[in-house]
């Protein structure tokens, strides 16, 4: 793939992801009264697919391709799906970063996406899925860029520091802003500490949880990617 494809690539992914998203999740709360959620998550869904597609250039991406993208989100809902019985303690966010770290920024946000989505359909469809969509892609975004940019290194100790840290302030500091939003008559800053005050618990747990499967999981999975991305020639970044 060429410099240039790479940069555009880039590009249109950070304004759909860093724009166009967060536009989308606030018409559905001010436009469409939060009534609206199927709406707007598939809708987040078709932007995500954008930028994905664009990895393939001018090819017909092949079924393994698709088919690692669909495994890995399978995986983070299974796992949500299989710890159902403690608040917070999942390994979405922790496969959504290695999917982003081993496959890319687009792949990362796609796998993030689809796994809100999908295990919603287990725990309960509601105005709070486009927000959990968007919290999961953008750390498995993020984890994406910092890998390619060597800021991010494939160890335990790299991954875990990110994944407690992206998780308790990026994915806690989004949600408690969509719970204000969702759940208060009028935002106010003062409803906003009391959102943040009041889920630092959960954030605590969430991001711990993460740091935990990131370094049970990490390793292992990655080597797996990595034989499958140098055997087939796959999603290259």
């Amino acid at each position: 793939m060429s410099a240039r494809s790479v940069l555009t690539r880039r590009i249109l992914a950070a304004v759909l992801v860093l724009l166009l998203i967060p536009m989308t999740i606030l018409f559905g709360v001010y436009v469409l009264n939060d009534r609206k959620y199927y709406f707007i998550s598939l809708l987040i869904i078709s932007y995500t697919l954008i930028p994905f597609m664009l990895v393939f250039e001018q090819r017909i991406p092949r079924a393994r391709e698709m088919m690692v993208i669909a495994v890995l989100s399978a995986i983070a809902v299974a796992g949500r799906a299989a710890f159902f019985m403690l608040p917070q303690f999942k390994p979405v966010t922790a496969i959504v970063i290695i999917a982003g770290v081993s496959l890319g920024a687009e792949a990362g946000f796609l796998v993030g996406v689809l796994s809100g989505f999908v295990s919603n359909f287990f725990f309960g469809q509601g105005p709070w899925t486009p927000w959990q969509m968007f919290c999961f892609g953008i750390i498995g975004y993020v984890a994406g860029l910092l890998s390619a940019k060597g800021w991010l290194r494939k160890t335990k100790t790299a991954l875990c520091i990110y994944g407690g840290l992206a998780t308790f302030f990026l994915y806690g500091g989004i949600i408690n802003v969509g719970s204000v939003l969702m759940f208060t008559s009028e935002f106010s800053l003062q409803a906003l500490a009391a959102a943040y005050v009041s889920a630092i618990g959960f954030d605590l747990v969430h991001a711990l949880a993460t740091v935990i499967f990131l370094f049970l999981l990490s390793r292992t999975m990655l080597d797996k990617l990595d034989r499958i991305k140098q055997k087939y020639g796959l999603i290259e970044r």
